[in-house]
């Protein structure tokens, strides 16, 4: 049976998210062949990651600038090749600075899927079907992450660190040839009439917008919390709660799993009550933050651990397609590349903030706090959604933002 044109846009689409997400957790697999191999520091090879991820956040939004601009295939296709192309390159390198000129190309490379994605799925897909076209989007970017570790351990156990990277690598080229072949089925996102352009703030000016600006900041405070958790949550409960490193783990693994199940939840919910898509967000995130609240400060077995994390894993997954359709309803016609480009930005940086003062924060003898803090981080990510929201809709004219367009 003949996929329909929708669904064809969400998996080419998708599939060069999971490669961007995939990527980028196929590096840490890496750090003791590299350690052995190249006779460098864990601090040297952690740069790799460092450096693929820097580029990225660094680059996204003037990416955004040039996709607005120039249209998002030829950006998405180029972007994916490079990216591709220099992590299976990675498996050729006899220095160890090749590694790093390599991962910062691939940061180049995965710079443009986030602006370039949000630009063509605006384009492509039927309003009605927004919400679940982005969680589908949100959803293949987490299995990338999910699945690169234990695929790439895999890989090196059986054909060594270079064959695997090589192999991984390339994955990307048939993937970037899907995306060429089905690139008529690929619409770009409406340009604004010469009289919007106009009377609209030039591209600097909306990225410095207070709702803009409310959005990155609401971006960023929940990569916070979530890197809080995934950083911590093992040390946390094995110190505070006295469980085992296994159970413990268990705990995350039920987290991240919920998370990456809600999403999907998610779409379902903003493309049928649209109107309602703000206090869903809330309701749920203040349903996540008070579960990990209670894991936090009440004593609990492994087992109930693990199930009110996996319900406070989906509830904040469910929460994330809410968010990117809101951001997407508050830019201007012709302007999703650079406005995605910018707040997305928030996610990396985020998750870079919070693992070192919350590592602080236990060393000083205070793990009982870590989920405390990752509650009262949600809740403030809220008050910033809230008025971004508020906010879109007053610069708009007083009316209601529409659901999805």
């Amino acid at each position: 049976m003949a996929l329909s044109r929708t669904t064809r846009v969400n998996l080419l689409i998708g599939t060069a998210h999971f490669l961007s997400h995939f990527y980028v957790l196929c590096l840490p697999p890496m750090f003791l062949a590299w350690a052995a191999a190249f006779d460098v520091s864990f601090a040297h090879v952690g740069l790799a990651v460092a450096l693929m991820s820097g580029t990225t956040a660094l680059l996204q939004t003037p990416v955004g600038f040039l996709v607005d601009r120039h249209g998002a295939r030829r950006f998405l296709v180029g972007g994916t090749l490079l990216m591709s192309l220099s992590v299976a390159a990675m498996g050729f390198a006899t220095a160890f600075w090749q590694i790093l000129a390599l991962a910062a190309l691939s940061g180049v490379g995965n710079s443009v899927i986030h602006p370039a994605d949000y630009a063509i799925l605006a384009g492509s897909v039927d309003k009605d079907r927004m919400g679940r076209s982005f969680a589908f989007h949100t959803f293949n970017g987490n299995l990338g992450f999910a699945l690169a570790p234990p695929a790439i351990a895999f890989l090196m156990a059986t054909i060594g660190w270079r064959s695997a990277l090589i192999l991984v690598g390339l994955l990307g080229v048939p993937a970037v040839a899907a995306i060429l072949l089905q690139s008529r089925i690929l619409t770009d996102q409406s340009k604004p009439h010469a009289a919007q352009a106009a009377a609209g703030p030039t591209g600097r000016q909306l990225l410095l917008t207070r709702p803009m600006l409310l959005f990155f900041a609401f971006f960023m405070l929940s990569a916070m919390a979530g890197a809080g958790v995934q950083s911590w949550l093992i040390t946390v409960l094995h110190t505070v709660r006295g469980m085992d490193l296994a159970a413990a783990a268990t705990v995350l693994t039920a987290y991240m799993a919920g998370s990456t199940a809600g999403v999907l939840v998610g779409g379902w919910f903003a493309d049928t009550y649209k109107k309602h898509i703000l206090a869903f967000a809330v309701l749920l995130t203040v349903t996540s933050a008070a579960l990990m609240l209670a894991v936090g400060v009440v004593s609990m077995g492994s087992v109930v651990a693990a199930l009110t994390m996996f319900a406070a894993g989906a509830t904040l997954g469910a929460s994330r397609t809410p968010r990117d359709v809101m951001v997407k309803d508050a830019a201007p016609p012709g302007q999703i590349g650079k406005v995605f480009g910018f707040i997305s930005a928030g996610l990396p940086l985020g998750q870079a903030i919070t693992p070192v003062p919350f590592g602080f924060l236990i060393d000083r003898g205070h793990p009982e706090l870590v989920l405390v803090l990752v509650a009262a981080i949600l809740l403030a990510s809220l008050l910033c959604a809230g008025t971004a929201r508020s906010a879109a809709q007053s610069e708009a004219g007083a009316a209601p933002v529409p659901a999805a367009e």
